[in-house]
């Protein structure tokens, strides 16, 4: 990941963007759990009563309460409750007040009501009433030790004249003294502060839902009321969160999209950088897989990381600390889970790293053998060798799917794993959880939120195991990436580089060149030393393989020469910039190369603002004027790619036409001249020869003929010069020269020539 973050600097702000919309999308999925556990447990269970705070009571019952409060509650409570009296109430307020609470039309009501007057003190008046609500409660359950209590009660009243046939519980308690109250309360909250705080809570809500039915407030609107706000609440938080992660995802797409874009063209404009060292290294199928397929890999697994692993934290860190909230004597439930989910990816991890690495050299190898294949088809065909292929192909093919198919099927067993773990994890929950709720520790809903908080936890791991699937790979194709963007380019400008003359003539000088290449154990090629002057051809022949294209080679600067030199103008070229030196030169290859496009496109490919006029004189000079005046759209016509829709000499021709029309101080011909008959190769180079008298020509052939008048002719054999001079001297002279002469040419066309 270290090395993707290096490339992530362009995208830091849209980054940050994500990150804080991706804080808010958790926070709406963390927040519905909490609403549905609400709707359960209050909107169901309680009526949609939150409070344990009744706004509004009776005032028998409230005097009920007060009896088992100290002096300082009862100041507390009262202060925030207004009396109701109905015999003061006029006509108006009478009406008012009946429309809030039926029983006041109740005519057979003859008390009072308190209602509450300050709603901000509710949580604190919770915790004043929901003892004596308890208590309370407790009192007017039947039991036998009530029933045993009651009998005490009357008796001690009875003593004291005072008739208990229409007293309960509370009544007979209010004659007594407040001292045997208060013993009396104190034993009952010594039992009752052994119950957890939630049923004390939940005791109070439900005296509160009572007293409402009592008074006849319309608890079915209450319910509807806090459900139906509660439900649009959880729409509205599912709705944002939804636009939040369409907005993630655009930003991600954006964020992946332009590192892939960034990678592939710093992966482009470092390979045009490489020298023949570097493409000598990485062959052009694993280039190719590498900017295309291997950036894919980081692309899309960019796309993941953003939208899961930065927000898999969130959610899971959210969880646990809403877990815990919930019911944290449950949290060992989530440790168990994450440990087991850990082990199942550690496992993995380990089992599947080592085959992606594989994975990417077999696709590397099968890009290698099409390529070939399809490149070779017209030699495959002419030598009958489909089987042979086939069967390459098919080897390679098979290793590829042989380890795709273990990578896939280790990590297909990996949701299932995951989905045993979290059906296993929701059965301990339930069955840990209903001993909460016999024991009244947590409610319904509480067990319901908690189940979600937990998925939501697993989930979070879920999705970042998910990423371990495609974090190997793209750990793999990055590295690979890497080995090409931080490669070290084996020829590079100078800090310090220098500039050719103003009245440069492009005179080319080898000094003591020998040149091996990298790892080799042998020279190319061993003290080279010639001069190629300015309006003269220098011609360089010798057998297959002696190094003439290497030697020409080393001009551009495709190679660095490993001993000596070579100057222009009596400049080292490794003294002047790469393109300042190419600049000079019109390079035509032994293998014609056009690139897709118009013949005009590729004449003016060296220099787009060369002239039509020097376009059309390089056509008449290479001979290409005839074939393309016979084509419909003349210097129009489309090039197809590689050039295929043109002959080999038609190819070669339109090389040659390219770089003269560069008019370059240094022309380059590396056999250049092979696919054309004797009759156009001489037309060509008479042509050329009047046009090129400013001009250094350095020309590589196998043909005596097309090396016959040039004014020096360099013989090579095993990498060294044995001959230099002109054709009459070297027959004279050389004997390797003299050969080739006679191999090609009988000794009557010798003399004729």
């Amino acid at each position: 990941m270290f090395k993707i973050c290096k490339h992530m600097k362009p995208f830091i702000i849209p980054l940050i963007i994500t990150i804080a919309l991706l804080v808010v999308q958790a926070m709406c999925e963390l927040s519905l759990p909490q609403y549905t556990s609400n709707i359960v447990n209050v909107g169901i269970q309680y009526g949609g009563i939150e409070e344990g705070v009744p706004s509004v009571i009776t005032k028998n019952d409230m005097d009920n309460l007060l009896l088992f409060m100290n002096e300082s509650d009862k100041e507390e409570v009262l202060s925030n409750y207004n009396l109701i009296q109905k015999d003061k109430l006029n006509k108006n307020e009478l009406k008012e007040y009946s429309e809030k609470y039926e029983i006041l039309n109740d005519e057979n009501f003859v008390g009072d009501l308190y209602e509450l007057i300050n709603l901000d003190n509710q949580e604190k008046l919770t915790d004043i009433f929901k003892m004596p609500m308890m208590i309370v409660t407790s009192l007017e359950m039947p039991n036998d030790e009530l029933d045993k209590m009651n009998e005490q009660l009357k008796a001690q009243l009875s003593a004291q004249n005072i008739n208990t046939d229409n007293l309960n519980t509370l009544d007979m308690l209010k004659y007594l003294p407040k001292e045997y109250v208060d013993q009396f309360a104190a034993k009952f909250e010594e039992k009752l502060q052994k119950m957890p705080d939630s049923i004390l809570e939940q005791s109070a809500i439900q005296y509160t839902k009572t007293e409402y039915e009592k008074v006849g407030v319309d608890t079915d609107k209450i319910q509807n009321r806090y459900m139906l706000s509660t439900g649009a609440k959880m729409i509205l938080l599912a709705l944002l969160s939804m636009v939040v992660s369409i907005i993630v995802g655009f930003l991600a797409s954006r964020i992946a999209a332009g590192l892939g874009r960034n990678l592939r063209k710093g992966v482009f404009k470092k390979v045009v950088s490489f020298s023949n060292t570097e493409f000598d290294h990485f062959s052009t199928a694993s280039l190719i897989t590498r900017s295309t397929n291997d950036v894919q890999q980081i692309q899309m697994l960019m796309v993941m990381v953003i939208r899961i692993v930065f927000y898999a934290p969130i959610l899971g860190i959210g969880g646990v600390i809403k877990v815990l909230g919930t019911n944290h004597e449950m949290a060992w439930i989530i440790g168990v889970a994450l440990g087991i989910i850990m082990l199942i990816v550690m496992f993995l991890f380990v089992v599947v790293m080592p085959k992606f690495k594989i994975l990417q050299k077999l696709i590397d190898k099968l890009n290698l053998v099409t390529r070939e294949i399809l490149i070779g088809v017209p030699v495959i065909r002419a030598f009958g060798t489909d089987k042979y292929e086939e069967k390459r192909f098919d080897k390679a093919n098979k290793d590829l799917t042989k380890t795709t198919l273990f990578v896939n099927r280790v990590m297909t067993c990996m949701m299932p794993l995951m989905m045993f773990v979290m059906n296993g994890i929701t059965i301990l929950i339930v069955w840990n959880g209903s001993h909460s709720i016999e024991s009244g520790a947590m409610q319904v809903g509480d067990l319901m939120a908690f189940i979600q908080y937990t998925m939501q936890i697993i989930m979070s791991f879920l999705m970042i195991s998910m990423i371990s699937v495609m974090l190997p790979r793209a750990a793999v194709s990055m590295t690979r990436i890497d080995e090409i963007l931080t490669s070290k380019t084996a020829i590079k400008d100078k800090e310090n580089v220098k500039s050719l003359p103003e009245n440069s003539k492009g005179v080319v000088e080898f000094n003591n060149v020998s040149f091996a290449y990298p790892n080799a154990e042998e020279s190319v090629l061993s003290n080279i030393s010639f001069k190629a002057n300015c309006g003269e051809t220098t011609a360089i022949i010798g057998a297959t393989g002696c190094g003439k294209s290497t030697l020409v080679n080393l001009i551009p600067r495709f190679y660095d020469v490993t001993e000596g030199s070579i100057t222009i103008d009596n400049v080292d070229i490794r003294d002047l910039s790469q393109h300042d030196l190419r600049e000079k030169i019109g390079y035509v290859p032994q293998k014609g190369i056009l690139f897709s496009g118009t013949i005009e496109s590729n004449l003016k490919y060296g220099d787009t603002n060369i002239s039509d006029e020097d376009m059309q004189k390089a056509i008449e000079i290479s001979q290409s004027k005839e074939f393309i005046d016979q084509k419909e759209y003349g210097v129009q016509s489309e090039i197809s790619q590689g050039g295929k829709n043109v002959s080999g000499g038609q190819k070669q021709r339109l090389s040659i036409a390219r770089a003269i029309a560069k008019k370059p101080s240094i022309y380059i011909f590396d056999d250049s001249f092979s696919a054309l008959d004797y009759k156009t190769d001489l037309t060509l180079r008479n042509a050329l020869k009047e046009n090129t008298e400013n001009s250094t020509v350095i020309i590589v052939a196998q043909r005596i003929s097309t090396i016959l008048h040039a004014e020096q002719i360099i013989v090579l054999d095993e990498g060294k010069i044995v001959g230099k001079g002109t054709h009459s001297e070297l027959l004279k002279s050389c004997e390797v020269y003299k050969q080739i002469a006679l191999s090609q040419l009988s000794q009557e066309e010798l003399g004729d020539e």
